[in-house]
């Protein structure tokens, strides 16, 4: 029986689970044996009652728990700290961001442990249940609109009134994958006229079927990786991206940044010029903060007034919805997980010919 265990994550900075008690249970019926720290998720107000009656084993220390894991399931890297609980050729699963956590990671590595990062699955057909990016980043395009509006602090649909007319508000979606896409849905419901651009051309289609108009490059190439993610642009399309955002940005009421490139900064789109030439009252929210963000003057956590513009980033805009990203979160582990899992052996066999395996493997120092 392989032993799975889940420790607290730091409630500062992170408030997702990667085990629900509905997901306790798909590992118990696949035969494992599940270990928590206690308290896992009294936040979320699920309390240890619920796990241990679905089959948990609660320990008092997230020492003990990742002392007897043989499989270590995160939502982040872990603390150095806890580096030295982990036992030796274990298997640690999560979304890692190579850049921030490259030195945590190669102490794993050199503890012979197996780091599957779900940031790194490629976007295939047999790997959506486990597609930790998308169910993550829809939850974040969605809330990106919400936290946007509330802060615009007047009417988004156009209402008709004896006492006149209310326009609805312009919002600008920059970058359409899943959290674009997301915020381009939101903000069509709550009435707003809907403008989006992407590099890659192939989301042009996307956009207008949420009934958004799509702002597109005069001849631009599409920007597109064979794994179905944006890649950098070059130089003259940068050029004409420029020219084509400076004369739609200053016409948005709201714009909503989510352009990231895996592995790399993500590109500075909204320049000092461009945001200075916005409305007063106007808003941009800047989902790509903490990779450097799309928009000049984003800062994570912090709202910062630039001739009236106020532009905003959460450092995690997740916590905000963490119990429905968690209870996302912790299927795309268990799918991830029962991938791993040989029903005949009754055992954990890493295929390397496995695609999803091959591709979401750390197994070289950063």
């Amino acid at each position: 029986m392989k032993i799975i265990g889940s420790v607290k994550e730091d409630l500062d900075t992170e408030k997702r689970i990667s085990v629900t008690p509905e997901t306790i249970k798909k590992f118990t019926d696949l035969n494992f044996s599940v270990l928590l720290e206690k308290n896992y998720a009294g936040h979320l107000g699920i309390t240890d009652e619920e796990y241990k009656n679905n089959g948990a084993n609660l320990y008092s220390s997230a020492k003990e728990v990742l002392e007897k894991s043989e499989i270590i399931l995160r939502v982040n890297c872990p603390s150095n700290n806890e580096i030295n609980s982990i036992k030796d050729k274990s298997i640690l699963i999560g979304q890692f961001d190579h850049l921030p956590n490259k030195e945590i990671i190669n102490k794993l590595i050199k503890k012979s442990v197996k780091i599957f990062s779900l940031n790194l699955l490629p976007r295939i057909t047999r790997a959506q249940s486990m597609d930790v990016l998308s169910s993550q980043a829809n939850l974040a395009g969605y809330r990106a609109v919400i936290e946007s509006v509330e802060e615009f602090g007047k009417a988004v649909p156009m209402m008709m009134t004896a006492a006149g007319t209310i326009t609805p508000a312009k919002i600008l979606v920059i970058g359409a994958g899943v959290a674009g896409l997301q915020a381009i849905a939101t903000a069509k419901r709550l009435g707003a006229i809907v403008s989006a651009t992407d590099v890659r051309t192939v989301a042009k289609e996307q956009v207008e079927s949420l009934g958004g108009k799509f702002l597109a490059v005069e001849g631009a190439e599409n920007l597109e990786t064979s794994g179905g993610y944006a890649k950098e642009a070059g130089g003259d399309f940068k050029k004409k991206q420029a020219e084509l955002l400076k004369n739609s940005v200053k016409r948005n009421d709201i714009i909503i940044c989510t352009a990231l490139i895996p592995g790399k900064k993500a590109p500075r789109i909204i320049s000092e010029e461009m945001v200075k030439s916005m409305k007063s009252g106007s808003i941009i929210y800047d989902l790509a903060v903490n990779h450097g963000g799309n928009s000049a003057f984003s800062q994570a956590d912090k709202v910062n007034v630039i001739n009236g513009v106020k532009v905003m980033g959460a450092k995690n805009i997740l916590n905000k919805l963490a119990l429905t990203a968690s209870n996302l979160y912790a299927k795309n582990l268990f799918s991830f997980v029962n991938n791993l899992y040989d029903k005949e052996k009754k055992d954990i066999y890493i295929n390397q010919e496995d695609e999803i395996i091959s591709k979401t493997l750390i197994i070289k120092e950063l």
